[in-house]
């Protein structure tokens, strides 16, 4: 799903470990402070000028003080879009058609209000508000609040689509799934296109995260482990659990996931030092742990060029390192 290269040289120190396998790491910088809790990054590679890329961050608050940060590489803040009623997870698509232009797109998910938030990234600028969507029609209280999100653009024909994950809900139907499409206006519409996914019934689901080379979503089911499901929604098994790992080997809650190249990244959500699972995308091993002093973390992002950043509740902000740090650390292929 991500494009483009972010260069920057920088390096971070490895300190040592007493468990094989876990490293601990020093992060490169953080993004600056904000007055409330913070919740889940994206990051948007801009293509003609990779050091003009953003990192985005949901304000996890009801309205008026809930609202997505956007952040510059050295962690200063850009702007701000205030009055989010409390926005969970932010994920980022590119390509998506609108009339006669191709843009890339930044999409939120809107607690309290059961709709998405659905922006254009501006080079230069930040976001400009584009639609709010409804979404989980017919559900009521927590199953109609949506949490967890992740694009996927579908290679064959560029559609977008937009997988959402909510408070509670039943097993088998966890999950919807929207195809976002041009309204005609100027702006955008959502048509549901399935409900899926298995769930333990052990506290809920909310971190979802998309390969969109291999066409695969992953989502964390927090009590049981990682679930593997297509996520095209036409596939012939699109209904079907394709795996179920990281079910064992856990402290807290499995929260935010992340995927890069060949593997799978996901939170052990802990206080004050959480830790990042990385598993095999191919056999769905798990090769090491890292930590890099993120407190309490919820969600994680990686960009294609490998940069990782985690929310860290302590200072209500993101702590970022760049994977070839961690690969080199444990002794992984970057």
């Amino acid at each position: 799903m991500r494009t483009g290269q972010l260069r920057l040289g920088l390096t971070a120190l490895a300190f040592a470990s007493t468990l094989w396998g876990q490293i601990d790491l020093k992060p490169l910088r953080e993004t600056v402070p904000e007055p409330f809790q913070t919740d889940d990054p994206a990051i948007w590679v801009n293509p003609r000028r990779p050091a003009e890329s953003l990192i985005l961050g949901t304000i996890k608050m009801a309205a008026p003080d809930g609202g997505i940060a956007v952040y510059r590489l050295d962690g200063s803040r850009l702007m701000t879009v205030p009055n989010v009623d409390r926005p969970n997870n932010i994920d980022v698509g590119y390509g998506f058609r609108l009339g006669r232009r191709t843009i890339d797109i930044a999409v939120a998910t809107e607690r309290n209000q059961s709709r998405l938030r659905v922006f254009e990234i501006v080079p230069g600028v930040g976001l400009k508000d584009l639609a709010a969507l409804p979404v989980f029609a017919g559900q009521v209280d927590a199953a109609a609040q949506p949490m967890g999100i992740a694009l996927y653009r579908r290679p064959r024909d560029g559609a977008m689509f937009a997988i959402v994950s909510r408070k509670t809900g039943p097993s088998g139907s966890y999950l919807w799934q929207y195809r976002l499409l041009d309204d005609g206006k100027g702006s955008v519409r959502a048509e549901k296109v399935r409900e899926f996914g298995l769930f333990s019934g052990s506290k809920e689901i909310e971190a979802v995260a998309v390969d969109g080379r291999n066409g695969l979503v992953y989502y964390s089911d927090e009590g049981a482990g990682i679930r593997q499901y297509r996520a095209d929604p036409s596939s012939r098994d699109a209904a079907r659990q394709l795996a179920l790992f990281g079910e064992t080997g856990w402290t807290g809650d499995r929260e935010g996931l992340a995927t890069f190249g060949n593997y799978i990244v996901a939170t052990d959500q802990q206080s004050p030092n959480s830790e990042f699972h990385i598993f095999s995308r191919t056999t769905l091993r798990e090769l090491g742990i890292f930590r890099i002093g993120a407190d309490t973390t919820d969600g994680i992002e990686m960009s294609s060029s490998g940069l990782f950043v985690a929310m860290n509740d302590s200072r209500h902000n993101f702590l970022m390192i760049y994977w070839k740090q961690i690969a080199a650390a444990l002794g992984l292929k970057p």
